[in-house]
Parts: C-alpha cells; structure tokens; sequence
C-alpha cells in the first residue's frame, strides 16, 4: 500500500485529488495539508511514502519548494511529487533543486497521476512527459542563466513595478535594482525593460498575468 499525503490550500481540490486516489486499490491517502508548515509536520509525523506538494500557499505563505527542501531532510523522508499549475521553467528547475522527485501539472489524466504517484514511491524520477521534454531542451540548448534574484527582479518588472517598488519589495537599494537589470539585459540579449519581459515570457522565466 502506498500512503499518501495531500498538500493544496484549496480544500476542493484536495478533495478532488482524494476521489481520484481512492479509485486505485494500492493507495492511501493517509493525511491532509492546507500549508506547507503543516505539509512538513505531517510528513514527519505521518511517514507517508509520497507527499503530492502543491507550490503556492497564499501572500506570505511558506512556498511549495521550502517545504519540499525540509521535507527531504527528514530521516527516511518520503518522496515528492509536485502536483501544481505552474509550469515556467523557473518552477520546474526551482522544485527539482529543492529535491522534489517528480513534477506533474493538475490538468493530468487521472492514469498519469497515478503513475506518477508510483514511479515516485519506487524511488524513480516522475517528470510529466512535457515537464521532462523541456527540461532536456534546456540541457541540450543551454542559455545564459538568471539567478534566482534576477528572476525574481524580473518577475517584478512583469508586474509593472518601478524600480523604486521593486527595491523596497525586496529590501535593495535602488542602485542594486538597477545593476540586476543591467546583468537581466544582457543575459538576454534586450535593451529595454520590454523586452525583457518578453524574452523572459518566451524562455518560461516569467509568467504573464
């Protein structure tokens, strides 16, 4: 039998996830999170086999790859599998660093879920075929790499901040904001903050909207 835990602020789709789950007879759910604070109790208490993690928990709250982090460095730690809407490389490469074994979308077929659920509790990779498609595009076409602070800087400018917003969002002076900017522009081959929006879009660096 393989247990499982939850982990999703939304209590419908937890509850859409259990439906799904208990249609096969070698599961178990065997615990629900609706943080990533709480995602990481359980699983420590709980011992599941596999934890499907979402990423996002709300403004503020604890992100789906520090909790995959704390959970991986548990004694006996269960595998992850994140289970999210997100899907820009940043994501993908940011959760895989964390130690998450696998990387599904939630709009997956309910038999791809659950072999998933499966390849993770064996121990194996279980990256969603586009998930895994993309990751070898960007190992075999490797491009300049963005930090994880000029991402984030970058994702700010997508959301139409000003450098002095962007600066007190993140606690850095208005000088740092700007050198950030210098490095993104170059890395991706822009001269205009525009356009790097647009090249970041395109490489799954930033998501629209």
């Amino acid at each position: 039998m393989i247990r499982l835990l939850l982990a999703d602020d939304h209590p419908v789709v937890r509850a859409g996830l259990r439906a799904v789950l208990a249609a096969e007879p070698d599961f178990e759910v065997v615990g629900e999170a609706d943080t990533a604070e709480r995602a990481v109790e359980l699983a420590g208490s709980l011992a599941p086999d596999v934890v499907l993690m979402d990423l996002r928990f709300g403004p503020g709250a604890m992100h789906g790859n520090a909790a995959t982090a704390a959970i991986a460095a548990l004694p006996r730690a269960p595998h992850v599998l994140v289970l999210t809407t997100y899907d820009t490389d940043a994501d993908i490469l940011a959760a895989v660093e964390s130690g998450a074994l696998g990387y599904l979308l939630k709009d997956a077929p309910p038999e791809e879920l659950a072999a998933a659920v499966r390849t993770a509790a064996a121990g194996e990779s279980a990256l969603a075929p586009r998930i895994a498609g993309r990751l070898l595009s960007r190992l075999r076409h490797p491009q300049p790499v963005l930090s994880p602070r000029e991402i984030e800087v970058l994702g700010l400018v997508a959301e139409g901040l000003s450098n002095l917003a962007i600066s007190k969002a993140l606690f850095l002076s208005q000088a740092t904001v700007k050198s950030h900017l210098v490095h993104i522009y170059a890395k991706l081959a822009v001269d205009s903050r525009t356009a790097a929006v647009a090249a970041g879009v395109r490489r799954g660096l930033v998501k629209r909207g």
